[in-house]
């Protein structure tokens, strides 16, 4: 489904409002466009979606965690450390113009700032969340290797001697959980894959 189209029909079990939800949708779109994006684009929304539908029966609430998804990146600037903030207040303020009730806003935003440290959240359609936002770690080498030259174009603005000794502390950080992966499915499907990914980066930095 063109994401467009799962965005209106989203929506539109909240709102008969078509001109609100094309103006939201307008939005989304011109923000995952933004010039300096080479990863966190439209793509990334597509290609998360495509993994959340194969564990749509394993998730409580489809409708916040896709909520979650087309938000969760709204905002992205390489240069700032709050960009999952930024991002659940932007969602926010759009969610309570569609009538959308505070208790699933106040999830849909814990949900955009837990794609900040990756932990293992108490609620499993977060885990779900996390996972699909990670898949690309565990995908085939070439897949993954296209996806570091993206994230190094996003990050252009550093030098190599101050982004290699980030990207480097990212990369460890994620060897050093337990579990990359949060939930089962996901963990079967990409964890032992993407320990062999980042550590390959890792001898590449």
């Amino acid at each position: 489904m063109e994401l467009k189209d799962r965005f209106n029909q989203l929506c539109l079990q909240f709102t008969k409002d078509q001109n609100l939800i094309e103006k939201f949708w307008k939005e989304i779109e011109k923000k995952y466009s933004e010039k300096g994006r080479h990863y966190h684009n439209l793509e990334h929304l597509e290609n998360m979606f495509s993994e959340l539908e194969s564990v749509k029966d394993k998730i409580s609430d489809f409708n916040i965690i896709s909520f979650s998804v087309f938000y969760h990146d709204v905002i992205y600037d390489a240069s700032s450390k709050s960009n999952e903030e930024k991002s659940a207040e932007y969602g926010k303020i759009r969610l309570e113009k569609l009538d959308i009730d505070k208790q699933s806003i106040d999830t849909i935003s814990n949900q955009i700032i837990a794609t900040k440290a990756h932990q293992k959240s108490d609620d499993q359609d977060t885990n779900y969340l996390l996972d699909a936002d990670l898949s690309i770690l565990g995908k085939d080498v070439e897949t993954y290797l296209e996806y570091t030259k993206k994230i190094r174009k996003e990050y252009s603005i550093y030098p190599d001697f101050l982004y290699k000794p980030g990207r480097k502390k990212v990369l460890q950080h994620f060897l050093e959980l337990e579990n990359i992966f949060k939930t089962d499915y996901f963990r079967e499907k990409y964890e032992v894959q993407a320990r062999k990914n980042i550590e390959f980066e890792i001898s590449l930095l």
